[in-house]
């Protein structure tokens, strides 16, 4: 009795390892803001008044206007701009107050600090790893990871850097992925990386999702691009798989011949063209076998004497 050890893909679980580990506790959430417009004329209306005020004023009242340029200056420092496809997180004094993706000009809280982040949608090729598949050949793949981020906070905050972590995770997930499936499953009939692209490319893409959901990225789509045996065996591998085809093919040249010769047969049998004892059909078998299946011309031999004599 034999038992499958085929190693099959497992849901990636990020738990700490030895350590209960503290991740940072952030969801992304919207900042409080104000159209830009309101605070902009408010800063000119602020910058005006301190003008004419220092214009005005006596030498020793002047101070006054001061308090308008600082106030036209901590309303400035309140505008932020958003294209489409950024965001902004806004900072206030290290504590995280939300992301603001309307685009345009925007207020919000002065003297914050704001980081831009992309939500437009990104690609990359890993680089073409060498690796082991389930069989123990060894073999190169790569493969394009279409991502975006979808929580702006747990980009920003939950990693050191989101792109890094997305690029490493990718490549982590396609060499395990490579490892639990052979390359060719010709003789198995299972699941293979070079019969089953679609089925692996699934299966991968949902690893990938898995394992960088913590950075706020989500994958869109994963497709193989490359896949090769190693230059050490690839010659080896050619030559088998040539041997497979070889043997495909005559498999099926067989097949077609054994029914045409069956049907001839059952043709002169019932329409009464000839009849044949076992000794001769076995003659005609024989012929015709040789004819249909060889790879030259036959040579016709007219022979006017009788399988007796």
């Amino acid at each position: 009795m034999s038992t499958d050890t085929t190693p099959t893909p497992t849901s990636v679980e990020t738990v700490p390892v030895g350590h209960d580990g503290v991740r940072v506790d952030v969801t992304e959430r919207e900042a409080a803001s104000l159209p830009g417009g309101v605070a902009l004329s408010a800063s000119l209306a602020l910058l005006a008044i301190g003008i004419i005020l220092l214009a005005v004023l006596p030498d020793a009242a002047k101070a006054v206007s001061l308090l308008f340029f600082a106030a036209f200056a901590l309303l400035l420092s309140s505008l932020v701009i958003v294209q489409p496809g950024q965001t902004k997180v806004v900072q206030f004094f290290g504590r995280y107050i939300g992301t603001v993706r309307r685009t345009g000009l925007s207020m919000v809280v002065p003297l914050s600090t704001r980081r831009s982040v992309s939500v437009r949608v990104r690609n990359f090729e890993t680089n073409r790893l060498k690796v082991n598949d389930a069989d123990g050949s060894p073999v190169e793949i790569a493969a394009i990871v279409v991502w975006q981020v979808a929580d702006t906070s747990k980009a920003t905050y939950a990693v050191d850097n989101y792109v890094d972590f997305v690029s490493v995770q990718a490549e982590s997930a396609l060499r395990h992925i490579a490892t639990t499936h052979p390359y060719d499953g010709s003789e198995t009939g299972g699941t293979s990386l070079r019969g089953s692209t679609d089925q692996v490319a699934d299966e991968l893409a949902h690893e990938v999702a898995e394992r960088i959901s913590l950075a706020g990225v989500e994958i869109i789509e994963v497709r193989i691009s490359h896949l090769a045996y190693a230059a050490e065996v690839a010659q080896a591998m050619l030559r088998r798989q040539q041997a497979n085809a070889v043997v495909a093919a005559r498999t099926r040249i067989v097949e077609g011949a054994v029914g045409m010769v069956d049907l001839a047969l059952t043709k002169l049998s019932e329409d009464g063209i000839v009849e044949l004892d076992d000794e001769r059909k076995a003659a005609m078998v024989s012929n015709l076998m040789v004819v249909l299946c060889s790879d030259q011309p036959a040579s016709p031999i007219v022979n006017t004497g009788t399988l007796y004599s």
